[in-house]
């Protein structure tokens, strides 16, 4: 029940062998060099003044990563949020957009929407747009520009970079031979890197991948985060308590950048997963792959007790149960596991500019 992904993964980190691999990932490469000469030249202008960034009327944090694919940018929003919710402070995020449902609405805007129900997620291609409305038409104080490290066209106050500690710089590649979205030396503009998923690495990883980060931008806060479960909740937002998983047989399904992790997360909780159908990143389930899952789920042996996804799944899926089986999403939040007093410290000068 597993699409494409992990046998893409495999080309992607060389350990798919096979000649057509090989061959497939000197095409990759050969197709990622145009797209590097372009983001360089992009950067390049932007940082000698050729292209001009536009100051924004409230103060500016971006949160965002230098890989396609998760690491965290949602519960890091909503932990930012969160935090200056806590101290007053009117804040809006301000994202692309990025796949958006028939709504208007992607799954982050949706996710974002349960987990913060009185911050305003404004989602358009033109932010700078959305950062005057606002500040104008809704009183905002703060904007956080979710997925902001490539937007450049928007000055910023503080420039936070999510990596993930499981696969930090996407298999050392641009896009699409591998999943960096713009050069790592890109680091060298980021105030905080937080390795995220910390928890799921040796320490001798960790302590390693701080190493490289410094290389390229020893003033750069580093942090390590930590993604915890806390609940499962359903649509109608009822929840339960995390030890309902503990041995019970569950179907897992996602459609995120990192599903090797979710389903990690889903095992470590005690959870026995009979099986993981994982879709592309920010996939949009259409009545054919929900009308599949059931008729997969019906003659499933054993009968799973719960279906598992991630909040941005369920905020898509909008069904309670599939095959009788009910839906649940494991509910994420991010905490500072190291440099929390740093983290407070650059909130605290933000807060000081409000």
């Amino acid at each position: 029940m597993k699409d494409g992904m992990p046998r893409f993964e495999s080309i992607l980190d060389g350990s798919t062998r096979s000649i057509a691999a090989q061959l497939l990932r000197g095409l990759l490469w050969v197709t990622s060099q145009p797209y590097g000469v372009a983001v360089q030249a992009r950067n390049w202008m932007y940082d000698r003044g050729w292209l001009e960034a536009k100051g924004a009327s409230l103060p500016v944090i971006s949160i965002g990563n230098l890989t396609a694919g998760g690491t965290g940018k949602t519960p890091a929003c909503a932990m930012v949020a969160r935090w200056f919710r806590g101290h007053g402070v009117r804040v809006a995020i301000l994202s692309r957009g990025y796949r958006a449902l028939e709504d208007g609405a992607n799954d982050e805007a949706r996710e974002l929407e349960s987990m913060l129900p009185d911050v305003p997620h404004l989602q358009s291609p033109d932010r700078c747009a959305m950062a005057e409305l606002a500040h104008e038409e809704l009183g905002m104080q703060l904007l956080l520009l979710d997925d902001g490290f490539q937007h450049r066209k928007i000055r910023r106050n503080l420039d936070i970079v999510l990596v993930d500690a499981t696969e930090p710089f996407g298999y050392g590649y641009l896009l699409p031979r591998g999943l960096l979205r713009e050069p790592i030396r890109s680091l060298r503009r980021a105030d905080i890197v937080i390795a995220t998923r910390s928890d799921q690495v040796e320490r001798q990883r960790l302590s390693e991948l701080k190493n490289r980060v410094q290389r390229y931008n020893p003033k750069a806060a580093w942090l390590e985060a930590e993604h915890a479960a806390v609940a499962l909740i359903n649509g109608q937002g009822d929840r339960l308590p995390l030890d309902a998983l503990t041995g019970k047989d569950v179907f897992a399904i996602s459609a995120i950048g990192n599903p090797r992790s979710f389903e990690s997360s889903l095992k470590r909780l005690g959870a026995n997963v009979i099986e993981h159908a994982i879709f592309p990143d920010h996939h949009a389930y259409s009545r054919i792959d929900i009308e599949r899952l059931e008729a997969h789920l019906s003659t499933a042996n054993p009968m799973p007790k719960m279906l598992i996804c991630t909040g941005k799944d369920l905020a898509k899926l909008q069904i309670p149960v599939l095959a009788g089986v009910p839906i649940y999403a494991l509910q994420i939040a991010m905490t500072i596991v190291a440099g929390d007093a740093i983290f407070e410290e650059h909130m605290q000068r933000i807060l000081e500019q409000v």
